[in-house]
């Protein structure tokens, strides 16, 4: 599938006049040739339209989110920046997500149109303040023709154009008029102290409807006259194919329109969900398994441990670590397990479309929306510009819908042109996957297994590290794999390890590929999730095995890294590191970087009665750059060290003779309020470019309690969840 990405990406044609022109520098060098997305009041005759912001004559300030909102409040960090620069008033700011236009809303970071490793204020920052800036300055320049006035004596303040005269107009009343301006090539910027909005914290945008359930937010409430819903039977195993099927009997179910196979298994389809899925429960398929996965995972991780023990694909190589090794005075080892996990998002995959044979429209929320629309126009082997997607807001999603190969579309493509072959009149469908269907439908974090040898000298400093890692690559086989593999090596497994700041002397590390049918897929952090785990346990032991203590070991070891320095300090200072913790209860401490941004935290623990852990309290420093919203860095990382905690204390996907075992939360089970602990977020004051924030608070969650733990008994746990160890 790997041409679906590299194919020629061509935007769709302009549907009216458009009015950017900005040059390279500004508002990311494009020059506009963009649909606007149907239905929107922004086509209407008045409006000032840029690609990243829309003026309407009833002074709503319209911004178009790039970027897919998946819960992590980056619409509303993107309006933030184009109001504050516009000088707009909050309440007259709305966002809307932007169509699928790789030549205009591509995530520069990646070069195609999509959202995931926490960069949409890293890719956006410069590029929203830039169009709300540029549309400032034409508003002024339309003022100030308008009312025969200096352009420098107007000025703008919550939505208002005023001048000295009396004069003054909205944002919206001079709409038309700003619409005819020259684009500035490099508008003004605000200086930091000039913000109005930067660095406030104030609700975000997407509440009020998500708190009141207004219609058409989510994918799953989309509704169309005459809208179909399918669901889908897929093989049991990874890798199963259809052999045979009977659906005389689901036939007979009032609602069911059609039952239809396609590639991947048997889709029953009918007026509303209820009857597609009882539909389905009475299908007769014979599966053929020839070609699946079979084993338990207890196979699967024991060939994990046997690669780890033996020669792998070189991943950093700083010299001899053996002989190093050798010669130190005492050599730490250990062996680390992680099973698979699932992504557990509130909202299911679903996706709705509508193909008349010739054009096709989707609705769903699409997180890298080239690929989605690149295979859509494949499979149905219509234009690219005949296809529109309109992404809708998702209610999670953690990694899973950041799908290489575009399988939802795939399917729902598919579908589309069997009901087609099958005579059916053209409708409107929506495939709909069940709480089953999702954790059942594997694209979880890689399982993997860790083996460490680390060297102490005398004084217990760091002689030589040696890590080995086994587990399958995200990467491989995939569309990126050209663009985000070098040599063989995925670094999405390695990452926060092969890279760390820790001043070892002498460092190697060897990865090695599992192949199995189980997909796997980003999930919140990527490698970070269990290399840090890895890195902050061991680094633990070593200090311990020093005689010294963890926080002051590890800042001397990071003393050329000051902003890890930075939230180690203050994660020890505000959590009273240097203080006795309170009777009865145990610290553990962890600092990381993932993503641009450093976080360190602070786990306080206790035992209840029946010796199983609770978490008590979560002390987070975290430093991301210039802070754009601060109470939505807060709630990002206590959401990030909530859903880490989760997955530390008893999540996990486990097969048996191939087939997944967790199929809803009463196995695998979500965190729970009584399991949530009192969380503390510190925000380092910055002027550096804002970095991600949806994934560094999940990482150092995991080795904060093991570390915990440990400083209590004496022991590191290296196979998680903590559940297998009794301790859940």
């Amino acid at each position: 599938m790997l041409h679906l990405l590299q194919k020629p990406l061509e935007a769709a044609k302009p549907t009216r006049r458009s009015f950017l022109k900005m040059s390279a520098g500004t508002v990311g060098g494009l020059v506009l040739a963009m649909n606007l997305p149907r239905g929107t009041a922004a086509a209407a005759e008045g409006d000032f339209i840029q690609p990243f912001v829309h003026i309407r004559p009833d002074n709503t300030v319209v911004v178009l989110s790039k970027h897919f909102d998946m819960g992590q409040g980056t619409a509303s960090g993107l309006s933030t920046l184009v109001a504050d620069e516009l000088d707009a008033a909050w309440d007259q700011v709305t966002v809307e997500f932007a169509p699928s236009n790789p030549q205009v809303y591509a995530n520069t970071l990646f070069g195609v149109q999509g959202t995931g490793g926490s960069t949409a204020m890293a890719n956006s920052f410069m590029q929203y303040r830039q169009a709300g800036a540029a549309a400032k300055a034409m508003i002024v320049s339309a003022a100030a023709k308008e009312w025969g006035v200096p352009a420098g004596d107007i000025t703008v303040s919550e939505g208002v154009v005023s001048h000295g005269s009396g004069k003054s107009a909205t944002l919206g009343e001079l709409a038309s008029l700003a619409a005819n301006e020259d684009v500035p090539a490099e508008p003004a910027l605000k200086t930091p102290e000039q913000w109005v909005y930067i660095g406030k914290s104030f609700p975000r945008l997407d509440v009020k409807n998500k708190t009141v359930g207004a219609p058409k937010t989510y994918t799953m409430d989309f509704q169309r006259d005459d809208l179909l819903v399918a669901v889908v039977a897929r093989s049991p195993r990874f890798g199963g194919k259809v052999k045979s099927f009977d659906a005389s009997e689901a036939k007979k179910v009032p609602g069911v329109v059609n039952v239809l196979e396609i590639p991947a298994g048997v889709a029953v389809i009918a007026t509303s969900t209820w009857p597609a899925i009882k539909g389905r429960g009475l299908l007769g398929i014979e599966w053929d398994d020839s070609e699946a996965e079979t084993r338990s995972s207890d196979a699967m991780i024991a060939e994990l441990k046997d690669m780890t023990g033996k020669p792998g694909l070189k991943v950093r190589e700083d010299g001899d670590v053996d002989a190093a090794l050798a010669a130190s005075d005492r050599v730490i080892e250990a062996d680390f397990e992680f099973p698979f996990l699932a992504h557990g998002a509130m909202e299911p995959l679903d996706i709705a479309m509508m193909f008349d044979g010739e054009t096709a429209e989707f609705w769903f929320g699409s997180q890298i929306q080239t690929i989605d629309h690149n295979v859509a126009a494949t499979v149905l082997g219509i234009p690219f510009e005949k296809v529109r997607i309109n992404t809708l807001w998702a209610g999670g999603s953690f990694g899973r819908r950041a799908q290489a190969d575009a399988h939802p579309v795939v399917e729902i493509t598919t579908l589309a042109k069997a009901m087609q072959a099958a005579g059916m009149e053209p409708a409107p469908v929506k495939i709909v996957w069940t709480r089953e269907d999702d954790m059942a439908g594997g694209y979880y974090r890689p399982m993997s297994a860790h083996k460490i040898r680390a060297g102490l000298d005398a004084d217990g400093n760091v002689t030589a590290f040696k890590y080995n890692i086994a587990a399958k690559s995200i990467i491989k086989g995939t569309p990126f794999e050209a663009m985000l593999m070098k040599d063989g090596v995925d670094h999405n497994m390695t990452e926060g390890a092969h890279d760390t700041t820790y001043a070892f002397p002498l460092m190697n590390m060897d990865q090695a590929y599992q192949e199995t049918k189980v997909p796997v897929l980003w999930w919140r952090s990527v490698g970070h999730t269990h290399t840090a785990y890895v890195m902050e346990t061991m680094i633990d032991r070593l200090a311990k095995e020093a005689g010294k203590d963890p926080v002051a070991y590890r800042l001397e070891m990071i003393k050329d890294d000051p902003r890890k320095v930075g939230v180690l300090k203050l994660a020890a200072e505000k959590a009273g590191w240097d203080t006795p913790a309170p009777e009865g209860r145990y610290r553990g401490v962890a600092v990381h970087k993932s993503f641009g941004s450093y976080v360190a935290e602070v786990a306080e623990i206790s035992f209840r009665d029946d010796g199983t852990v609770k978490v008590e309290k979560v002390t987070a420093a975290v430093d991301c750059g210039t802070p754009i919203n601060p109470d939505n860095i807060r709630a990002q990382v206590e959401g990030g060290i909530g859903y880490g905690l989760g997955a530390v204390l008893r999540n996990q996907v486990t097969l048996a003779d191939g087939v997944v075992e967790e199929t809803n939360f009463d196995t695998y089970e979500p965190i729970r309020m009584s399991d949530m602990p009192e969380v503390e977020v510190h925000i380092v004051a910055s002027n550096e470019a804002p970095s991600g924030i949806g994934e560094p608070g999940t990482p150092p969650i995991g080795p904060a309690v093991a570390n915990a733990i440990a400083a209590a008994r004496g022991e590191w746990i290296t196979t998680l969840p903590l559940a297998k160890n009794g301790l859940v």
